[in-house]
């Protein structure tokens, strides 16, 4: 056997191990390995739940949907012990956790790790590292993240106080999506069918129906209030393709943070979360002794897109009200209403804001939208369902992600070669009057291109982006993360962007890890690339991701230790050992 073929083959092997780990890193002296270690052992399982009148077997964290609460304190490390005891391949991303020097835990499946196998076990260890407030995990591997999810809570170290006043009691609400077919499956499908995902069956809040659905009657979530109360009520979208409007009935709601970030407080009557978003919002129970509903609605802006429009319901019950009573209807606004949305936006200012970068290294500019191929498949009518008979895509830059079968990580740390290339565009490789005059007849002029792509940030670079929503096939709000960092929001806007017009805010914009593209318009970010390794950026509607609307940032290491992407897990050192021996390299 040839050596570089040995090589190549180990590495391969090694990419998609799935054994349990700790980050070696004792021997760095100022690592922030944090106040305390809090442990947890999750167990990724199948479990049958009976809703809208039918039985589906889910996959959760510890048989609970939704998944249980991580707690923590900002500072604290956390190590997560996940076992896979489901016959899918799993992986858990920690949405919102910057990872510092901790890129090896991020957890999307083939971007920082090989999936966990049936049988298998992973373990993920990170430092919450200047972070507090609501973030959540989630599946990153097919369309999982529809069951498997659950809310990080990380409070303020102790002896800190909020910087509003302290609430009488605080609740989790997660707005999230119900499918009775498995999740897998309905991406297989809808992937094997080149058009659209289906509407979901119904939006769930914590996991309940509410009584507008089937068999829902008593399948409600309800929080009870005392008069004169104020609560802290910790949101998180985890829908899979749908954002959504929330509101109580009569009751205002104090927007105090976003993306685990404390915001200047500002009061509105609805408040819209798109897929990966969270916020912590005060409600003060200052109504007359009555049930009000708690409401969620969706936000869909695609033109022609099919969607569950059943508001789903939940309760906000004073004590003393009559449990028999009708509660008193919360309205919510029409499903495309962008006016709300903005105006959110708006309102939405830091309350301190650190590490915002004035002057720029690398400018880029994204365009994203959607993409109709050519139909190149047999049986045309079953699985060329795009408009005009083509097939579904969507891309950055006309660049259609192609995740790879082997990790990113490893393969940019092991410098293996044909795994990727660093060529994503920084520019749109065609310009055009993206929103207005985008070409858009499909699929002849809306094809993208495919391949595993990445662009690669120098250590310290001020980064600015500009993510840009096109017409290609219909101008839409897309709800854009980034993995392992969060980003100001200088700037938005609504047709094409103009440097000589847009407005920029540099005084207290957000500090957030998502952002929702506004549609037919754009939005600009700013941070600093300080945390190296392999970072996904990606749409968080999840049959867009399916489609390929994803990039890849890789940030190349700066001077030192405390400056450098950590050596891999230790058992993976084990299995590096173990294989160069075994086939004498």
């Amino acid at each position: 056997m040839e050596t570089p073929f040995r090589l190549m083959l180990w590495l391969s092997l090694l990419m998609c191990s799935t054994s349990p780990f700790a980050l070696a890193i004792h021997h760095y002296k100022r690592w922030p390995v944090g106040g305390s270690t809090r442990f947890y052992d999750f167990k990724v399982q199948t479990m049958e739940v009976k809703k809208l009148c039918k039985s589906t077997s889910i996959v959760t964290i510890n048989g609970i949907y939704p998944g249980p609460v991580l707690y923590a304190q900002e500072g604290d490390r956390v190590i997560v012990k996940v076992t896979n005891e489901s016959p899918y391949n799993a992986s858990i991303h920690w949405h919102g956790v910057r990872q510092r020097l901790s890129c090896w835990s991020d957890g999307p499946a083939y971007i920082t790790q090989c999936p966990i196998q049936p049988g298998q076990t992973f373990t993920y260890e990170f430092t919450l590292y200047q972070q507090k407030g609501t973030l959540f995990y989630h599946a990153h591997i097919s369309w999982l993240r529809a069951t498997l999810h659950g809310a990080i809570v990380i409070y303020p170290k102790t002896g800190v106080h909020y910087p509003f006043p302290n609430p009488y009691e605080e609740h989790i609400i997660i707005l999230g999506e119900w499918w009775s077919m498995n999740p897998i499956q309905l991406e297989q499908s809808t992937l094997a069918s080149g058009g659209a995902a289906p509407p979901a069956e119904a939006f769930v809040i914590n996991g309940h129906p509410g009584p507008l659905y089937n068999c829902s009657e008593n399948d409600v979530y309800s929080i009870d209030a005392v008069s004169g109360k104020t609560y802290l009520l910790r949101l998180v979208n985890t829908a899979l393709n749908t954002g959504h409007f929330f509101s109580i009935a009569s009751h205002k709601l104090t927007v105090v943070e976003a993306d685990g970030e404390y915001t200047k407080p500002f009061t509105v009557d609805h408040l819209m979360l798109g897929p990966g978003q969270t916020a912590n919002v005060l409600v003060k129970a200052d109504q007359s002794m009555d049930k009000y509903q708690i409401a969620m609605g969706p936000y869909v802006t695609a033109k022609n897109l099919t969607f569950q429009n059943i508001t789903s319901i939940a309760h906000f019950r004073y004590t003393r009200a009559d449990l028999t009573s009708m509660a008193r209807p919360a309205t919510l606004p029409f499903y495309n209403n962008s006016l709300v949305v903005n105006a959110n936006m708006d309102a939405l200012r830091s309350l301190e804001v650190t590490n915002l970068p004035l002057q720029i290294d690398e400018n880029f500019f994204f365009t994203i939208g959607l993409n109709v191929g050519q139909c190149n498949r047999q049986n045309p009518n079953l699985t060329c369902q795009g408009p005009n008979g083509g097939i579904f895509a969507a891309s950055m830059n006309n660049i259609s992600f192609t995740r790879p079968n082997v990790s990113l990580l490893q393969a940019y740390y092991n410098s293996l070669h044909g795994i990727y290339t660093a060529d994503f565009p920084g520019l749109p490789m065609k310009m055009y009057d993206f929103v207005n005059g985008a070409p858009n007849n499909s699929p002849n002029d809306t094809n993208a291109m495919f391949g595993t792509r990445v662009k690669v940030l120098e250590y310290g670079a001020k980064v600015q982006l500009i993510l840009q929503d096109t017409g290609t096939v219909t101008t839409e709000s897309h709800p854009m993360h980034l993995h392992g960092y969060s980003f100001y929001v200088v700037g938005y806007g609504f047709g094409n962007y103009d440097q000589n017009t847009a407005k920029f805010n540099l005084v207290d914009p957000p500090l957030m890890n998502t952002i929702n593209v506004p549609v037919g318009g754009w939005a600009a970010i700013r941070f600093i690339a300080d945390n190296p390794g392999v970072w996904f950026m990606h749409c968080h509607i999840e049959v867009h991701l399916s489609w390929g609307l994803s990039m890849v940032f890789i940030v190349k290491n700066g001077d030192g230790p405390l400056e450098s992407l950590p050596h891999p897990p230790s058992t993976f050192r084990a299995a590096e050992i173990s294989l160069v021996k075994y086939l004498n390299i």
